[in-house]
């Protein structure tokens, strides 16, 4: 299945709700602002997210007041509208050998075999890859991080269970010098964004890592679960206060009605999303693509 088929068909539950929203409107006489309004209202129940859905509706009024469009013109409106909410995801690039991923987010999103996923994926580009297991709390996460590890090929350093896990970060970092890695990924305990204490444990990682390099780490991914819909929103504020972001990857967006969620995220954060989980194989991670991802959304 090529890259849009696995998106067209992750998001068509998400499409499903929102053509099925529309059908309720489109096509009956001339825009107005009563139906803008209901409109609205339809896309935040679609779980587009209230921020997203007003500029959406914003941009329909700007463009449609007054006029008699179809379903399909109002779509190719939302669709052109919502494209221009979303980064292109940069190109990656090397910034050090190694250089340092840490990934992070909620118990549950999706971390673990998300990590599993990108060493394979930089493995079979060529490149020597370290996977540090620095959730040293959740019983069996490192086992189950060596398990990916095995499958994708890459270096593993763990410490035992309960364990310092801004040291294991650090020693992964001088072990993957010494083993010349070209990439280090750092697993971390879930943790809530609202639990000070495990935020700090957080914020100990990345001043244990700068210490040994200031420029540690190169990256700060989130991982968040596509089927959480807006709550992802207020999660992805709250860390990126703390560790700015420079990436999301969005999980489990196969077979969810809340893929929408993704354009609230995006105008309200301005973080490029870099990935998409579409199910749980170890190639079931694809490169986000917003021309690809609009088009999920909102072509029948």
């Amino acid at each position: 299945m090529g890259l849009f088929s696995v998106i067209k068909s992750g998001l068509s539950k998400t499409r499903n709700a929102i053509l099925g929203e529309l059908k309720g409107i489109a096509g009956k006489g001339k825009v107005s602002d009563e139906m803008l309004e209901d409109l609205e209202e339809r896309l935040i129940k679609a779980d587009v997210g209230t921020e997203a859905a007003f500029l959406l509706t914003d941009a329909l009024r700007e463009q449609a007041l007054g006029k008699s469009l179809s379903q399909d013109e109002i779509l190719d409106i939302l669709r052109s509208e919502a494209e221009l909410f979303l980064m292109d995801p940069p190109p990656f690039v090397l910034k050090g050998k190694p250089h340092v991923i840490l990934v992070i987010g909620v118990n549950g999103a999706g971390k673990t075999t998300t990590i599993g996923k990108l060493a394979k994926h930089y493995k079979d580009q060529g490149h020597k890859v370290m996977i540090a297991a620095a959730d040293t709390f959740r019983a069996a996460a490192m086992e189950q991080l060596e398990v990916w590890a095995n499958r994708s090929e890459a270096e593993f350093v763990h410490h035992a269970e309960g364990s310092d896990p801004a040291a294991v970060a650090f020693d992964a970092c001088v072990a993957a010098k010494a083993r010349g890695c070209d990439i280090v990924l750092i697993d971390t305990a879930g943790r809530l964004q609202n639990k000070d204490y495990l935020m700090e444990e957080l914020a100990k990682v990345v001043r244990v890592l700068k210490k040994q390099d200031a420029a540690y780490p190169h990256d700060i991914w989130l991982v968040i679960d596509g089927n959480t819909g807006q709550n992802t929103i207020n999660q992805a504020k709250i860390f990126n206060q703390s560790f700015p972001l420079t990436g999301l990857v969005v999980t489990k967006l196969d077979g969810t009605a809340r893929g929408g969620s993704i354009l609230s995220i995006a105008s309200s954060l301005k973080i490029p999303i870099l990935w998409v989980g579409m199910g749980e194989r170890i190639d079931q991670l694809v490169p986000f693509n917003k021309g690809e991802y609009v088009d999920g959304l909102f072509k029948e």
